[in-house]
């Protein structure tokens, strides 16, 4: 198994207090891991350092071999894409946000190309020349990931996604990113609060409780966990 990712005792501290209390381990590369945990536990922190949006206050983080800090930021940024809850959107159509990747790069998106992102992640090429302000909240969603993609990321980070779905769209999105992460072999990284999701679509699961790593491990060994704190936050004791 190859390493996509290592944390070597992680620490972030902001305005005096620690956030991410030195968070070693191992990120596989090509598979999904899953994070959760209670909110305020430093799932977001961590997924945003893991693109530079934040920059670790002492220990390493190493993606594809490198030292963070080693990385151009517009590099690392091609390497790892983010989709966000919020899926933001600039006006216009689908084709112009599904662009919006390589044009900021001076490189224009081949329209058959962008039919055949947009088909992977499951809407037809009669979307796209959409207004993007007539999508429901799943195709927005969908339409993110895609986004997202142009840039044949080798990591994608995935924040909440899901979370203001419905059940349809929220199982359509589950199997778009298996999906992707077998075409591609990309690396995906998945925060959710939705414990049943995080177990049955990640094949690692990290679980984060008050900015500590307290435990990692494949998915469908985490129920069997010996630590207590795990086992309460499996069983719903801890939000």
């Amino acid at each position: 198994m190859q390493e996509a990712i290592q944390l070597k005792n992680v620490q972030y501290k902001k305005d005096g207090k620690l956030i991410l209390k030195g968070i070693t381990g191992v990120i596989t590369e090509g598979k999904i891991t899953t994070f959760v945990g209670p909110s305020g536990a430093g799932k977001t922190t961590l997924l945003k350092m893991f693109n530079g949006l934040l920059t670790p206050t002492s220990g390493e983080i190493i993606i594809d071999g490198k030292e963070l800090n080693n990385y151009e930021p517009t590099e690392l940024r091609k390497q790892i894409g983010i989709a966000l809850q919020s899926a933001p959107m600039v006006e216009g159509d689908v084709f112009e946000n599904l662009s919006l990747p390589l044009r900021l790069q001076e490189r224009s998106l081949d329209k058959e190309e962008a039919i055949n992102i947009l088909n992977i992640v499951g809407l037809d090429d009669s979307h796209l020349h959409q207004n993007v302000k007539d999508l429901s909240g799943g195709q927005r969603q969908k339409l993110s990931i895609a986004r997202t993609l142009v840039n044949r990321p080798k990591v994608l980070l995935l924040d909440e996604i899901t979370s203001s779905l419905d059940q349809t769209s929220q199982k359509e999105i589950d199997e778009l990113i298996q999906r992707v992460s077998k075409k591609y072999g990309t690396t995906i990284i998945w925060i959710t609060h939705n414990l049943n999701q995080a177990l049955t679509v990640g094949t690692y699961t990290w679980i984060l409780m008050d900015g500590e790593l307290l435990e990692a491990g494949k998915s469908q060994d985490l129920q069997n966990s010996t630590n207590d704190r795990v086992q309460a936050f499996l069983k719903g004791e801890m939000k």
